[in-house]
């Protein structure tokens, strides 16, 4: 048995008000996001918006020398993109 995910597990989605999530429940598609998956490359075009609900998302930051840095996190608080 597959329990669907929860949307409304995101704060900012859980926020919206009754009419406005139901205009937005159409658009959302449940991604899996496994552990390492890129989401983005630097100067690529954003296409999505991500709306975590289970993951915590890392924004790192790679120096000319290869080497990178966790800048930023965005967990179910939050929408990366």
């Amino acid at each position: 048995m597959t329990v669907s995910p929860d949307p409304r597990k995101n704060h900012l989605l859980r926020m919206l008000p009754d009419a406005e999530w139901k205009r937005w429940l159409p658009q959302l598609e449940w991604v899996s996001m496994p552990l390492g998956q890129v989401l983005y490359e630097s100067g690529s075009t954003l296409s999505h918006v991500y709306f975590p609900t289970t993951a915590i998302v890392s924004l790192l930051y790679v120096m000319e020398n290869g080497a990178s840095a966790e800048i930023a996190v965005v967990g179910n608080e939050g929408i990366v993109g």
